[in-house]
């Protein structure tokens, strides 16, 4: 038992949010698994194909809170397999464009129910669904806006 309360596992918001996030990708992996795709590369996807036709690795590392060091093999991974294209942008020799090719568009299109089966695999209502996000949100702004302020220091 630990000397204070504040340091029970149980009492902890870290830990349901660590152990939700790895029930999520657990809940995922048999439903990507006929597309050959791990939960990481279908997230990229994802960011891939809701953002512009063509966005830079920076900014599909900021939607996605990855680095580039951590992003870069998943592009190289989903560029191999023909559901990405990377190119360096003419304007700026620096700057790496990432769109979808025409496979990963299809690919869109055959992934399509993957969150409703997700969705209905959780139990939750879609209210509760909707009340959980926003929560999530407000916490990740507040987090940010938190580590913003102590970097500022």
């Amino acid at each position: 038992m630990a000397k204070h309360a504040q340091l029970e596992l149980d009492n902890q918001l870290c830990f349901p949010l660590y152990a939700a996030s790895r029930a999520m990708t657990r809940a995922y992996q048999p439903l990507l698994e006929p597309f050959d795709l791990t939960y990481p590369q279908y997230l990229t996807m994802l960011a891939v194909w809701s953002g512009p036709d063509e966005q830079t690795v920076g900014e599909l590392g900021e939607r996605l809170r990855l680095d580039s060091g951590t992003l870069t093999p998943l592009l190289k991974r989903l560029e191999a397999r023909g559901l990405v294209r990377r190119h360096r942008d003419p304007a700026d020799e620096r700057r790496v464009l990432v769109s979808a090719t025409a496979a990963g568009d299809e690919l869109q299109d055959e992934l399509s129910q993957v969150p409703i089966s997700l969705a209905l695999s959780t139990g939750m209502t879609l209210e509760d669904g909707i009340a959980l996000r926003r929560l999530l949100d407000q916490l990740i702004t507040a987090l940010d806006e938190a580590h913003v302020a102590e970097t500022a220091r």
